[in-house]
């Protein structure tokens, strides 16, 4: 059983069944990292380069780890000291790039779509580290990965996404993941970082988030994206925290455990206090770990190769 596609663009539109195949590959390299020896010969002769226009530590370092410990000859790209600053556009870097003979392109970009441009010009595999505020599919999927760690079945699972909806690249892809996977979303935060319509995906909406903390099992803090946004979509930062920020003085009044999520970096005492980013009921960590299986998982599936329990 292989991906459908040779590309991982986004999450829209993506099947469960793909999906899933993602996840279990996922969870035998995840048993990999336990190892002693936390490599495995999988690509080995194979090369990804890591063509970052914006900067990131735990998506590039976990991409890295991830082509390392599958014996990739991974190669990292930086804008700031590229041909980029010379005048160079995005299509001409990635084409001499492949020219040199590489197997995968992992692209970081600002601009919505160009992970997608570059499949119409490359012959490579295109992996979508993030562009823009459009999508961010590998950490939905080690979202969906790490829900599973904690909740047998996401039909019947409400996980509430809570902060800057409109600037976040992970809300959309968890979005549809989690659609996909048929659990249900409540997406909270200030009006004025609600996108219009956004209901039309099929989740809810509140603005009121002692309400959909009553009401969830997972609840997913978004970080404050001050560097997309052009002006201020609320007051301050102590408003946002008092009007939204999640707190153990809110989550003590569910009456139920939540398991909670945060894709980083954090903005403590903002999206979410530190007793609660260090609580019992915190998984973020658990997400970071995740992040480099995920990676392994597709990278591997992108190559070719099939699901890693049918060929042991």
């Amino acid at each position: 059983m292989a991906l459908k596609s040779r590309h991982l663009l986004g999450l829209e539109g993506i099947e469960r069944n793909d999906i899933e195949l993602i996840l279990n590959t996922a969870r035998s390299f995840r048993e990999v990292l336990d190892r002693p020896i936390k490599k495995v010969p999988t690509l080995q002769g194979q090369t990804v380069v890591n063509l970052f226009y914006e900067s990131s530590t735990r998506t590039r370092i976990s991409f890295e780890l991830a082509e390392k410990r599958l014996s990739a000859d991974a190669v990292n790209f930086s804008s700031s000291t590229s041909s980029v600053k010379k005048g160079e556009t995005l299509v001409d870097t990635a084409r001499n790039i492949e020219a040199m003979k590489i197997d995968t392109i992992v692209i970081r970009h600002s601009s919505p779509g160009a992970p997608h441009l570059l499949t119409k010009y490359l012959d490579s595999n295109i992996i979508n580290a993030g562009d823009g505020a459009h999508e961010h599919p590998t950490q939905a999927l080690l979202d969906l990965l790490t829900i599973s760690e904690h909740h047998p079945k996401f039909e019947g699972l409400t996980v509430g996404i809570v902060g800057d909806i409109s600037h976040s690249r992970v809300a959309l892809s968890n979005i549809h993941g989690l659609k996909a996977m048929g659990a249900k979303i409540i997406l909270c935060g200030p009006s004025t970082l609600i996108p219009r319509e956004i209901d039309k995906l099929g989740v809810d909406i509140s603005y009121n988030i002692d309400e959909v903390i009553e009401n969830v099992d997972v609840l997913m803090a978004l970080r404050i994206q001050l560097e997309r946004q052009g002006t201020s979509f609320f007051p301050s930062l102590r408003e946002y925290h008092n009007f939204f920020g999640i707190t153990r003085e809110r989550l003590e009044k569910a009456n139920k455990p939540i398991t909670i999520m945060h894709p980083g970096p954090i903005n403590r005492g903002v999206e979410i206090s530190s007793d609660v980013a260090d609580s019992e009921h915190s998984v973020i960590l658990d997400q970071v770990t995740n992040g480099v299986a995920i990676r392994m998982s597709v990278l591997y599936l992108l190559s070719g190769g099939q699901n890693v329990t049918e060929q042991n």
